[in-house]
């Protein structure tokens, strides 16, 4: 499996080809750019040129993740600022605002070879009925058709919302006849959600396990995975923490099993929280662990 790691690492700084080497020395093999105008700005082209020469140079595959924040919310940035773009808000004005940034942020395919871009679906407390389908599909086809001329492709990730679950981003996808689409499976996200319990007629299965079975319903889809770490749902916090693999709960060792059934092995991209005081020797040693890990999946 191909080993990456995404920039969310470093999203509280403004994103440099240093803060790139960085990722690279801790054996990243593809690079993850999160899309935040005031980490990495993607309406500035000079910043874009820089990027997209230090890719040229290195070898490194770039792939990336949609805006999450507003423009208006870019301006006062800090790290407690939430997510406010909705792919299928309900409000269509704010649905046409969020598909507009996330095509800005697309654009930069143009000088970065952006190998595909990994999309939200709702936000927190959105409900999965038939509205959230139907403009689910609007922003797809919307986004698919920017997207494709880019040659970057479109994945649908699972949250820890009621609509982004593996199986309706699986439904979303067949009821689309979206061929092109592919998923990225967060393996933190998943190990939020509920399992089922042991029976005597099958085993228990963990969120992480049922997620990698819903996406592997339709085959050689999975082209990512978001690789992090936490206390799962049962801890009592139920935080989303972003952990380097190890410091939490998750099976890794159950991963891995998933992982070497799969004909097609996605790129493994650590997202890792963010730290301002986070030493980059730190990275680098940490990184490697997991990145030579990855590498032997």
């Amino acid at each position: 499996m191909q080993p990456g790691i995404s920039t969310h690492i470093f999203l509280p700084q403004q994103l440099t080809p240093a803060l790139l080497a960085t990722l690279r020395s801790a054996g990243a093999q593809a690079i993850e750019l999160f899309a935040s105008r005031h980490h990495f700005d993607y309406t500035d082209r000079a910043a874009v040129r820089e990027i997209a020469g230090w890719f040229a140079s290195n070898g490194v595959t770039p792939t990336l993740h949609m805006p999450l924040f507003t423009p208006d919310d870019e301006a006062v940035w800090s790290k407690h600022t939430a997510a406010a773009l909705n792919l299928i808000d309900m409000q269509k004005s704010a649905r046409i605002a969020a598909m507009d940034e996330v095509k800005r942020a697309l654009e930069v395919a143009e000088q970065i070879p952006i190998k595909s871009c990994v999309l939200h679906l709702g936000s927190k407390d959105d409900r999965w009925d038939t509205r959230a389908l139907d403009d689910s599909l609007t922003a797809i086809e919307h986004l698919k058709a920017f997207a494709g001329p880019l040659g970057v492709k479109l994945l649908l990730e699972n949250l820890t919302n009621a609509v982004a679950t593996p199986e309706h981003l699986v439904e979303i996808v067949n009821v689309g006849h979206f061929a092109s689409v592919g998923f990225c499976l967060d393996i933190g996200h998943a190990h939020l959600a509920e399992g089922t319990h042991a029976s005597s007629d099958a085993p228990a299965k963990t969120g992480v396990d049922l997620a990698f079975e819903a996406f592997s319903s339709i085959p050689d889809r999975l082209f990512e995975l978001h690789v992090h770490d936490n206390h799962g749902a049962d801890s009592g916090s139920g935080k989303d923490e972003h952990l380097w693999p190890g410091d939490g709960s998750v099976d890794f060792k159950a991963v891995d099993a998933h992982i070497a059934r799969l004909k097609t092995k996605p790129i493994g991209m650590l997202e890792i929280a963010y730290d301002i005081t986070t030493d980059p020797a730190e990275i680098m040693r940490r990184g490697s662990r997991a990145c030579e890990i990855m590498t032997g999946l």
